[in-house]
């Protein structure tokens, strides 16, 4: 039989561990709390992103057409009559700019890939740490298992020992 004052150490620690428990999970649910700011911040980071490659290439593109339509305004005419005299096709200004918007059109969509690329990443990289974090938990259930088997298999080799010499 426990004597009283291992009753109430038991109690002592039982009420010791309960308020960890009892912090743990408030911690934990203030952390889950927060998990809708934290899947806000990365949509808006996602469509900042995005958003920001769109307005990059679309003034970059205004400016380029300006710039364009000013030199044509003034140069086609002397070209085309050059042109026509020396140089072939793939020398014309119009066929410059057509392949210019190509271009551009083309590392515009690069970037696009390229952050949804990284995102890809990101996303893979999350999947794994949540693999890991449910491969911690089972290993921290099965050791703390593991644990109680040893510290009861030590009790009752103890209680044996002391039934023998008593």
């Amino acid at each position: 039989m426990a004597s009283n004052k291992e009753v109430k150490n038991i109690e002592t620690i039982n009420i010791a561990l309960d308020e960890t428990k009892s912090t743990v999970k408030k911690s934990t649910d203030e952390a889950l709390k927060e998990i809708p700011q934290f899947t806000k911040a990365v949509n808006e980071y996602q469509q900042e992103t995005i958003q920001a490659t769109k307005d990059i290439a679309d003034s970059f593109l205004d400016s380029q057409k300006e710039v364009i339509h000013s030199l044509q305004s003034l140069w086609v005419p002397y070209i085309e009559n050059v042109q026509n005299s020396y140089l072939s096709y793939w020398g014309s200004p119009k066929r410059f700019t057509e392949n210019y918007a190509r271009a551009v059109s083309n590392i515009t969509d690069s970037t696009i890939v390229a952050t949804r690329l990284a995102n890809n990443n990101i996303f893979a990289t999350m999947e794994t740490v949540k693999t890991s974090v449910q491969h911690a938990r089972d290993n921290a259930k099965e050791f703390s298992r593991l644990n109680a088997n040893v510290a009861n298999t030590f009790e009752n080799v103890a209680r044996d020992n002391l039934r023998v010499h008593v």
